[in-house]
């Protein structure tokens, strides 16, 4: 068996490289040309981006086909935004009584395995789960992480933003569920239940994890509680974070934060090297708490 590689394996330096080659503001000539001086030159750096890349499969805590769930794609109107969204959508198979739903908002990549994955592991916790793929207008998301990021920066933000809160009055109306909502989002995700948390005011919970913050003026808007994730290695997101705490107070918004020690940018996805199992296990046992308590009564 492969000894799974941990943020410990690599050059600090090398983790904030890959960090802006993940969110484009480093192209991957830029990434090898810069992490060669890590590694063994050109051909070590190239191993280096390997070694970082997203595993699927390895990770993947609950089958698709699990007889303890329901999963099916559903397509759904969205007349502000792309027009139509199409997203994941799981619930526990024997579900008794109406439950309250989640949704979940992928990084920048698209619908990945790793989220519908996510997706999967909240019907296990008894929640109708929808995870929608922004890239859907674009074809949905392509197989591939490189190709779906080159994607992303394609999008119309506002129809995109548009689609999410589409997408929030579907699963909020859903026959099945209870009328309670939350969403729970990663990286580029966390911005978007940031975001959400502004635009609805019927929002029963959101958390981010590691999410990009709203402006002090959009903060002031917030009625649902936060559950905020973060990695105190993570100088792009943490910056913002002082100030959209003093907004929140000064709001008067509910809220919850943590920073988990030594962990990077994106700890909870299980799929990369970036994991920090401790952390991400502590994460999603106090979100899943977070949503039964503000979400099932």
């Amino acid at each position: 068996m492969t000894t799974r590689l941990t943020a410990d394996d690599f050059h600090p330096e090398v983790l904030k490289l890959f960090d802006q080659y993940v969110h484009g503001q480093l192209g991957r000539r830029g990434f090898l040309n810069s992490a060669a001086k890590y590694s063994a030159g050109a051909v070590g750096a190239e191993l280096l981006l390997s070694q970082l890349a997203p595993n699927f499969a390895n990770a993947q805590q609950v089958q698709a086909g699990d007889p303890r769930i329901k999963a099916q794609y559903v397509e759904i109107a969205s007349p502000n935004g792309y027009g139509k969204v199409r997203g994941y959508l799981v619930s526990p198979a024997k579900a008794s009584g109406k439950l309250p739903t989640v949704l979940v908002v992928h990084e920048n990549r698209g619908l990945n395995p790793h989220i519908e994955d996510i997706a999967r592991r909240l019907a296990l916790d008894n929640f109708i789960a929808f995870a929608p793929d922004a890239l859907f207008p674009l074809g949905g998301y392509p197989g591939d992480e490189d190709k779906a990021r080159e994607l992303f920066p394609k999008l119309d933000q506002v129809k995109t933003r548009a689609d999410f809160i589409a997408s929030a009055g579907y699963l909020k109306a859903l026959p099945e569920g209870n009328g309670k909502l939350g969403v729970v989002g990663f990286c580029y995700g966390g911005g978007i239940s940031n975001y959400l948390a502004t635009q609805l005011p019927d929002l029963n919970a959101s958390v981010p994890f590691y999410g990009g913050q709203p402006s002090e003026e959009e903060a002031a808007r917030i009625k649902a509680p936060l559950l905020l994730h973060y990695a105190e290695n993570d100088e792009r997101i943490n910056a913002g974070w002082p100030k959209y705490e003093a907004a929140l107070k000064k709001a008067g918004v509910s809220y919850q934060a943590y920073i988990y020690p030594k962990a990077q940018h994106g700890f909870n996805n299980d799929t990369t090297p970036r994991y920090d199992e401790a952390s991400a296990k502590l994460a999603w046992s106090r979100t899943v708490e977070f949503f039964n308590k503000h979400l099932r009564t």
